[in-house]
Order: structure tokens, then sequence, then C-alpha cells
């Protein structure tokens, strides 16, 4: 049996070589490289190429694209946590005279601030950043397509003005930022803004035949916070591991956490496909599994980052051509494929270091109305509360220190739960938000809402 800390196995890895082979062939792309990432360390890497006899390793540079948001958002996060910001301030609050000023830092960061989705034109993407030397000349004379805050539209202009955000509070370049707070503490050595070789080359694929033609490599210059980096499989293996567990000389695991939960109102085909959109991350539902990361591209580039917390496994793709593969559904397909085959062996079950009387009173069954539930006390502090049967509300509480509780998720985020008791000490009830949990249905010793029938249960006469 193996754990999650050996090697994959060798079907699990010709699994992954078949499909990665099967994407390269397909996609027609002059070379694909590809890593996985479980226990937050890089298990297999695997190559395709078109030259025979020489194929990329983890150490080659690609072209990331929109991966690069993912890294200014970290920064933009961090700023945060030091308290020089606040995700819902104002953009003008710190950089004034954009034009886009009414939209919060938040709304930014999740495409929600209603600014149009490419700068004017030539399109930046293959053309220099020295033609748009401000950021007037980025976001244009009208940067507002969309009501602010109503709409997921994703927008490149946006992580531009994020990145000049940056550079304000930090009085630095955003290069210069990215690579002491990011890069360098994290060990992402072979990640840079200008290409460091070994690197490889950008094609385009002729769609009818099969040729090749080069993509110029442009230098984005403003647009860089939204899509400038290069990057190898290796380092992004070590950025997929921190996006999944946080570190603490970068980012904590509750505020990547906060960038990998949904921030923005989906379009209803996002709802159908199972899309969403955190702080900087993608956020999507495929085979019945919750996948985040981010997808890049730039003329000459594709790139994929996918990360299933859950099965705490990830996977990293890139190609060097403009179009091709899908490399979306083959990063998902590579995270299906470890965690079907070799699924996450947990940790060993353990009980409470110490047992609260206070806490343990509150474990076992409660009902709202006619509704049973269950309450359970876990070893890790907190309390969980959900149905006993079927679909429901369900959430886990942590302790605010004077006996009461905070929730942390679903319906009940947020929201205050309370044991009430009786002159004698013991529980009478649960308030949660106004709703009365009692240890039987519609209790008479508790003030249910309304009250009770004081004829009580019956039959039918």
């Amino acid at each position: 049996m193996t754990t999650s800390h050996e090697a994959l196995l060798p079907g699990t890895r010709r699994a992954l070589l078949h499909r990665i082979a099967v994407a390269q062939a397909e996609g027609r792309a002059p070379s694909l490289v590809a890593a996985v990432v479980r226990d937050g360390e890089a298990v297999w890497h695997g190559a395709r190429t078109s030259v025979q006899g020489h194929a990329p390793d983890e150490g080659v540079q690609y072209r990331i694209g929109s991966i690069t948001k993912t890294f200014t958002a970290v920064l933009v996060m961090r700023l945060r946590d030091e308290g020089l910001l606040d995700l819902e301030d104002p953009l003008e609050k710190h950089l004034p005279g954009t034009g886009a000023g009414e939209a919060t830092i938040a709304e930014l960061l999740a495409h929600t601030a209603g600014l149009a989705a490419e700068s004017p034109a030539p399109w930046w993407e293959r053309t220099p950043g020295s033609l748009r030397p401000e950021l007037s000349d980025v976001l244009g004379e009208q940067p507002l397509l969309h009501p602010v805050g109503r709409r997921h539209h994703y927008s490149n202009p946006g992580y531009t003005v994020l990145g000049a955000l940056v550079e304000e509070l930090r009085g630095a370049p955003w290069e210069e930022v990215l690579r002491g707070e990011i890069l360098e503490p994290l060990g992402l050595h072979r990640t840079s803004v200008q290409p460091e070789p070994p690197h490889a080359g950008g094609w385009a694929v002729h769609p009818w035949a099969d040729a090749l033609l080069p993509e110029p490599l442009e230098d984005l210059g403003r647009m860089a916070p939204a899509g400038q980096l290069w990057s190898t499989t290796g380092d992004l293996a070590r950025f997929a591991a921190f996006l999944a567990r946080g570190d603490d000389r970068v980012l904590s695991a509750e505020s990547v956490r906060e960038m990998r939960t949904p921030a923005a109102p989906a379009e209803a085909a996002d709802v159908v496909d199972g899309n969403s959109y955190g702080l900087g991350m993608q956020i999507q539902r495929r085979d019945g599994r919750l996948l985040v990361g981010h997808s890049g591209s730039l003329p000459g580039f594709l790139a994929n980052l996918t990360i299933s917390v859950e099965d705490d496994v990830a996977a990293v793709v890139l190609a060097n051509c403009t179009s091709g593969p899908l490399l979306g559904a083959l990063g998902a397909d590579l995270v299906r494929i470890v965690a079907e085959a070799e699924p996450r062996i947990p940790e060993p079950w353990r009980p409470l270091r110490e047992v609260d009387p206070t806490v343990l009173e509150l474990a076992g069954q409660w009902y709202w109305g006619t509704h049973a539930f269950g309450l359970r006390v876990s070893a890790d502090g907190l309390i969980a509360l959900g149905p006993l049967t079927g679909g429901g509300r369900r959430a886990r509480f942590r302790s605010n220190g004077d006996g009461t509780w905070r929730g942390l998720e679903g319906y009940y985020a947020g929201e205050l739960l309370r044991p009430v008791h009786r002159p004698d000490g013991s529980v009478s009830h649960l308030d949660l938000g106004s709703f009365v949990f009692t240890r039987q249905p519609y209790d008479t010793q508790a003030p249910v809402p309304g009250g009770v029938d004081p004829e009580g249960w019956r039959g039918i006469r």
C-alpha cells in the first residue's frame, strides 16, 4: 500500500504519461510539459515534444500568462493582512484619478469592477507595452462597461490597476515587490518577468497544416501584473502547494482559503458549467470534484494550474503554442487520475486532548422544529451542526472563548450560536441566529417562537 509521501505507482505514472501524450499529439503542441503535486511535493514530471531526443524538463521556462494574476492577488492580500488596505476600500482611496475609483479592491480581484476585458487597441498581447505607458492608456477614456459589482466580467486592465496599487503602497516596482515577497520566500528561482534560459520559444500552429510560425515575445509593460510572468513546472508545483496550504512567510492558510472562496456573481452559463471566481483564482466543479487554480495564455503559450484541495493533488501543464490542447481539461484529468488511482489516505483519527464538560454537554441530537440535527465536538476544537438525514444546512463553528460560537461556512457563516442555560445551569436550548434548537421536537420547556400548542402531540381523531 502506498502513502501520500511515496512515489506514484507505475500504473498511475503510465496513465499520466498517456494522457499528456494524447494531449500533445491531438493538440499538435510543439512541446508540452506537466507536473503533479501530492501532499505538498512534486511527485511526477512528464513531457512530450516534437523535437527528437530533446524533451523539456521541470526547469525549462514557459510563459504562463494569466496565472500571473494569482501572484498579483497574493501581493494585494498581503497588503490587506498588514492593514495597509481593506478589501472593501474603494480604489480611489489609495489610487486616485483612474476613472474607476468607485470599484473596491475586492471587486477588482474578483473581476466584478465593471471594467473592460481588454485595453484599447491595438491588442496588448501582441504589441509592445511601450504603447501603453500610463494607466490611462490601459483603461481608456471610459473604463467602466458595466455597473460596479453587478456581474463577473474578466478584466485584464483590472489587474494592471492592482499592480499599480501594489507599487503605490509599497513604493517599489511590481516586479521588485513580487520577487521579494513571493518568489524568494517560496524558492521560485525559475520564475521571472523576462525569459531566462533555458526557455521555450512560442509558436503558432497552422490550423489546416502541420506548419509552425514563431510568435513575437512582447514585454507587456504596464500590463505585466496581468500576464507577464515566465515560469516552470517545478516552480509552479511549489506555488500550487502554497495555494493549497498557505505559508506564513507569504500568506496564511486562512488568507489563501479566502482567495479560493467564490467572490463573484456567476453568469447563468457559468452556473450550468459549475464555474466561479474567487480573489485571483478560478473555481470549477468537474466530475464531482471542486477544483481551484488559474489558466493562462499569451501568443505562443498556454498554461494551467489546477488544485483539488480535498484530494491534496495539484497539476501544472505548460505548452508552447497559441492554441491547440485544452489545458484546463488536461489539468483536471491529471488530478482525477491520481485522486482515483491512489486516493488520499486520511490522517489517523485522534481524540480530543482535553474534554471541556460545558462543550461536551452540547453534543448529541437537537431539533429545529421537527428537523433532526446532530452536534458533534471534534478534536480540532470546532463543533459541527448538521441534519441527521438527507441534505440541508450544515456548518462548523469556532469558539469565541465566551461560551458562544461563530459559524464558519454556508448559511450559518458569521452567525452566532449561543447556548441558553436554565437557572440550574443546564442547557435549555441553542439560539442560532434566532433559530431555536431544542432537545425534543417543539419542546414545551423551551421558548419556541410562536409557542407550542398546550394540548401537545396527538393522533387523528
